[in-house]
């Protein structure tokens, strides 16, 4: 295996890892364990706990923000953006009931190195970003920057809350009826 392959599957073992116990259930030890290394080799890539989280956020912003620009690119509909959207967070529920890693580590605010947080931040701004963009494609003609930026804002909160009531729950069809719910109040176009 190469330093770049050990790299990226401790980087991959580490997210899952994340997204299903949140950054405090994060052990260089298990890690490793998992990985099939030893635990001093995931030091010699990450020297601390908090560039290992510092790399998965941003990396997992970078992927995220890479997938939902390709779903702008393929079509510019705004309702089949938004559906698309909703649908990662529901699929990451699918995947034995883990969570968005941006969220879980939000979650976890006070406890993340500053350079974790920074990460998490930029990870909620892009989705903001991007919905707020998305939503500027249908009946944002002639609506205030101001008010699709804070709809923007109010969607990307109110999807995480989604997937965290179901997770909380053990049932993604809890999500499923929480998402329909934002449609009917015309939260989500």
């Amino acid at each position: 295996m190469t330093t770049n392959d050990t790299k990226q599957k401790i980087m991959r073992v580490a997210r899952l890892t994340v997204q299903d116990r949140g950054y405090g259930g994060l052990s260089f030890r298990e890690l490793a364990k998992d990985v099939g290394i030893k635990s001093a080799s995931i030091h010699y890539y990450f020297p601390t706990k908090g560039e290992l989280g510092g790399a998965l956020a941003a990396q997992y912003t970078a992927d995220f923000a890479a997938y939902l620009d390709g779903l702008l690119a393929a079509s510019p509909d705004q309702d089949g953006c938004i559906r698309n959207y909703t649908d990662v967070f529901r699929n990451t529920l699918l995947n034995e009931n883990r969570m968005c890693l941006g969220g879980i580590m939000a979650a976890e605010h006070r406890e993340l190195p500053v350079e974790v947080r920074a990460e998490v931040v930029k990870f909620s701004e892009m989705n903001v970003r991007w919905l707020a963009q998305v939503l500027s494609l249908g009946s944002g003609a002639g609506v205030p920057p101001e008010t699709i930026q804070r709809r923007a804002l109010a969607i990307f909160a109110a999807i995480e809350g989604a997937q965290l009531v179901s997770r909380s729950r053990g049932d993604v069809a809890v999500y499923d009826q929480i998402v329909e719910a934002y449609r009917a109040g015309v939260l989500l176009p």
